[in-house]
C-alpha cells in the first residue's frame, strides 16, 4: 500500500527588512525674520541704539553683533540694502507677542444677544425678556430681537412689528435702534445697540 504524501507548508517569502519610517515632509516652521548666518545680503544697513548707523559688509555686522553677544536681525529685507538691527532676538519676539496680545485685548469684541418672541407674546413673558435685554445692553452687548412666525401666524406680521417697536421704545434709555423691524423669511428682526455712557 502506497504511503500518503505528508503535507508541508511552503516557507513564506522573506519580508523586506523594515527601515526607519519615512515621515511626510510638511512645511517647515519658518522664522519671522532672517537672523545671523541666514541673512543672504552681502552688505546691510545697520540701525538701532547700540551701533553707529550706516552700511556695513555682512561679516563686519555679524562680528559687531557677536561682540555684543546679540543677534543680527533683518527687519526690512526688501530695502536696498536690507535693514538690520543688533538685538536679543528671543526678547524681541517676546515683546512682539506681548504687543500683539495687548492689541487684541484693546480690540472691542461685539457680542450680540438674541431675544425671541412669538407674535402673541403675553405681558409676563414680554416683561421677562425686556428685563434680560436691559441687562444685555448695560453689559455693552447688542440685542437682536425677533418675532418668529410659525405657519399661518405670518398673517399677524403687523402685530409682530408693533411688538418690536414697543420693545425698542421701552429700551429707549438703554439702547438705540440700529435697524428698524425688518422681515427676513419667517422672522421680523430689530437690532439695538447699547448707548454710550
Amino acid at each position: 500500500m502506497a504511503k500518503k504524501p505528508v503535507y508541508r507548508p511552503r516557507p513564506a517569502a522573506p519580508r523586506p527588512a523594515a527601515g526607519p519610517r519615512q515621515r511626510p515632509q510638511g512645511p517647515q516652521k519658518q522664522e519671522l525674520h532672517a537672523i545671523n548666518d541666514r541673512i543672504r545680503a552681502t552688505e546691510v544697513r545697520l540701525v538701532g541704539d547700540n551701533v553707529e548707523q550706516g552700511i556695513y559688509p555682512i561679516q563686519q555686522a555679524l562680528r559687531m553683533a557677536d561682540e555684543q553677544e546679540l543677534d543680527l536681525v533683518e527687519i526690512s529685507p526688501n530695502a536696498e540694502p536690507p535693514v538690520c538691527k543688533i538685538l536679543d532676538y528671543q526678547k524681541f519676539l517676546y515683546q512682539q507677542k506681548k504687543h500683539q496680545k495687548e492689541q487684541k485685548a484693546k480690540a472691542v469684541k461685539v457680542v450680540v444677544k438674541e431675544i425671541r418672541f412669538g407674535p402673541q407674546t403675553d405681558d409676563h413673558d414680554y416683561n421677562f425678556k425686556l428685563k434680560h435685554a436691559i441687562g444685555f445692553l448695560q453689559e455693552g452687548a447688542k440685542v437682536k430681537a425677533y418675532v418668529f412666525f410659525k405657519g399661518r401666524s405670518i398673517l399677524f406680521k403687523e402685530q409682530g412689528e408693533v411688538l418690536l417697536l414697543r420693545f425698542a421704545n421701552d429700551l429707549e434709555e438703554y439702547g438705540k435702534v440700529e435697524q428698524m423691524p425688518l422681515l427676513e423669511g419667517k422672522r421680523m428682526i430689530i437690532m439695538l445697540s447699547p448707548k454710550k455712557k
